[in-house]
C-alpha cells in the first residue's frame, strides 16, 4: 500500500471516530495510537481531501478487504464492515464508538431496503445496535409496509423489552406494525404450547414467515448479556447454557461456536419462531465489538445470515479458525 493510500486510510479512521462516533482528538490519539497533533491533522486532511460530506467518502481499505473476505468465506450478499479500536485496546473502552458506527452503516443499509415503494414486509428483532440504526434512519412514508417483531412482546413478569425496536421501525416509516404477542420466555413448554397455538401468535408469525428481508442482531450467552441483563435468563441458565457450549443467540435461540442451535430446557420455553438455514430471503444482522466476536463468528458458521453490518475486530476473528 503507498504511503498516500496509508495516509488517507487513516485519515478516514479518524474522519469516523471524530463525525461519526462523536470522539475527542484525545480519544481519537489514544484509540490510535498516535499523537494528538497527528489526530488533529489527521482529522484536518479528511476534510480537505474531501472525504467527509454527508458520510465518509473514503472507505478503509481493511475495512473492504475484510468485508470481502467474509462474503467469499461465508458466502454473504453484503457486508460492511466499520473501524474498530487498535488491537491492544481493552474490550469494552470503544464499546459506544464502534455501536455508533455500525448504526450508522447499518442504518444506510437498512434504506436501501425500505426505500423502496413496493410493498414489503419486514422482520425485526432487537438489541441495541439496531435499536440504535434504527433511530438513524430517516423518517419516511412507506404505510404501504408492514414490520412485524420477531421476538415476544414481553418477560414473564410482563415487562417490555426495552430494545424491542420494530414498533420504532414503524414509527420511522409510517407503516403497519405486528407485535408478537407471547411472554419472551414461557414459564413452561406447556405454557409455550398454549401461546404459540392462538390465533393471533399464528397470524403474526405466518406473516413472518412470508418476510421480504429480517434485520436482528446478535446476543451473546454471558452473564450481562442482553438476554441475561433483561432478566429473560438467569445466573443458573446463564451457566447451563455455557456448559452446553453456547456462544450466541439469534432472536433469543442460542447456539454454539459452530452454529448449531442448541437443545436445552430454555429452548423448549422460547416463543421466537425459529430462523431457517440457508435462509431463503435476506437475513441481516448487526453486531460488532469485542465481546461479540465468539456469537458473530458462531451465526456466521450456522449460516444462518445473507448480510452483516460488523467492525474490523470480529472480521478478523470470524476470517481466523480457531
Amino acid at each position: 500500500m503507498s504511503s498516500s493510500s496509508s495516509k488517507l486510510d487513516l485519515a478516514a479512521r479518524a474522519a469516523w471516530m471524530y463525525y461519526v462516533a462523536g470522539n475527542t482528538q484525545n480519544e481519537i490519539a489514544e484509540r490510535l495510537g498516535i499523537s494528538r497533533q497527528m489526530a488533529q491533522r489527521m482529522v484536518a486532511y479528511a476534510s480537505a481531501s474531501n472525504l467527509v460530506k454527508v458520510q465518509i467518502t473514503h472507505p478503509i481499505s481493511s475495512c473492504l478487504e475484510l468485508a470481502q473476505g467474509l462474503q467469499q468465506r461465508y458466502g454473504l450478499e453484503v457486508c460492511r464492515v466499520v473501524p474498530s479500536a487498535v488491537a491492544d485496546e481493552p474490550a469494552g473502552d470503544d464499546a459506544q464508538g464502534t455501536q455508533q458506527m455500525l448504526a450508522v452503516a447499518g442504518a444506510e443499509l437498512m434504506e436501501q431496503y425500505l426505500r423502496q415503494e413496493a410493498p414489503l414486509i419486514v422482520n425485526v428483532g432487537s438489541g441495541r445496535t439496531l435499536k440504535a440504526a434504527i433511530e438513524k434512519i430517516s423518517e419516511m412514508e412507506r404505510p404501504q409496509h408492514q414490520i412485524v417483531s420477531m421476538i415476544g412482546a414481553f418477560a414473564s413478569d410482563g415487562s417490555a423489552n426495552r430494545y424491542d425496536v420494530a414498533l420504532l421501525a414503524a414509527e420511522k416509516m409510517q407503516s403497519r406494525f405486528y407485535l408478537l404477542p407471547a411472554p419472551r420466555v414461557a414459564e413452561s413448554e406447556a405454557d409455550r404450547k398454549q401461546w404459540c397455538n392462538h390465533r393471533a401468535y399464528q397470524i403474526v408469525t405466518g406473516l413472518a414467515q412470508k418476510a421480504d428481508v429480517t434485520f436482528l442482531g446478535i446476543g451473546t450467552i454471558a452473564l450481562q448479556g442482553a438476554m441475561h441483563e433483561d432478566g429473560f435468563i438467569d445466573d443458573d441458565e446463564v451457566a447451563q447454557l455455557q456448559q452446553q457450549g453456547a456462544v450466541g443467540e439469534l432472536i433469543c435461540h442460542a447456539f454454539d461456536a459452530k452454529g448449531k442451535m442448541l437443545i436445552s430446557p430454555l429452548a423448549a420455553r422460547i416463543t421466537t419462531p425459529p430462523l431457517s438455514t440457508p435462509p431463503n430471503k435476506p437475513v441481516i444482522a448487526m453486531a460488532g465489538g469485542r465481546k461479540k466476536a465468539e456469537a458473530v463468528r458462531g451465526a456466521l458458521r450456522g449460516g444462518w445470515l445473507t448480510g452483516l453490518v460488523t467492525d474490523e475486530y470480529c472480521a478478523q476473528f470470524a476470517l481466523h479458525d480457531d
